[in-house]
């Protein structure tokens, strides 16, 4: 399933959706921590990108892991290979920050939504603080990820 489609490895094809769904989600869960008065606007936003964002990440990490596979029995090896296993990992480190910042930005969205007045003050400032903690996290690694993708792709080594 996450291997090939007509001969183009699924990497290639669906790692552009995790490229732009994942800072979307970063960028709204940060506006959505600081700018209460948007959350009314952009809640909903965030809620369906902390469930695309993750879906999509997950997707990629797999299809990526299916191609490292193929390569791998193809006989790489040497500095190639070690770009690929940083790769790899930075590829890990996205999926479950995302998930992470997905599942609080739902958590968010829900509790503070408007006219709930269900969520102390604290537990909203908590969330907040989360939200932006996780999305500059997670903003990091997605970058650490397409950089060091590039790398093994485009790179000389």
């Amino acid at each position: 399933m996450f291997d090939q489609i007509n001969g183009l490895p699924v990497h290639a094809l669906v790692l552009h959706a995790a490229v732009v769904f994942v800072p979307l989600l970063a960028l709204g869960a940060i506006v959505y921590a600081l700018v209460a008065p948007w959350r009314s606007k952009i809640g909903w936003a965030v809620l369906l990108l902390g469930i695309v964002a993750p879906i999509t990440t997950f997707v990629a990490k797999e299809s990526g892991e299916k191609l490292y596979d193929r390569l791998i029995g193809q006989g790489l090896k040497g500095k190639g290979k070690e770009i690929l296993d940083d790769h790899m990992h930075f590829g890990t480190m996205t999926f479950w920050f995302s998930l992470a910042l997905g599942v609080v930005s739902i958590v968010a969205v829900i509790l503070t939504r408007r006219g709930s007045g269900s969520v102390n003050k604290i537990v909203e400032w908590v969330l907040s603080a989360a939200m932006v903690v996780l999305a500059v996290i997670t903003g990091y690694y997605v970058f650490r990820t397409g950089d060091s993708g590039a790398t093994a792709v485009w790179g000389s080594y």
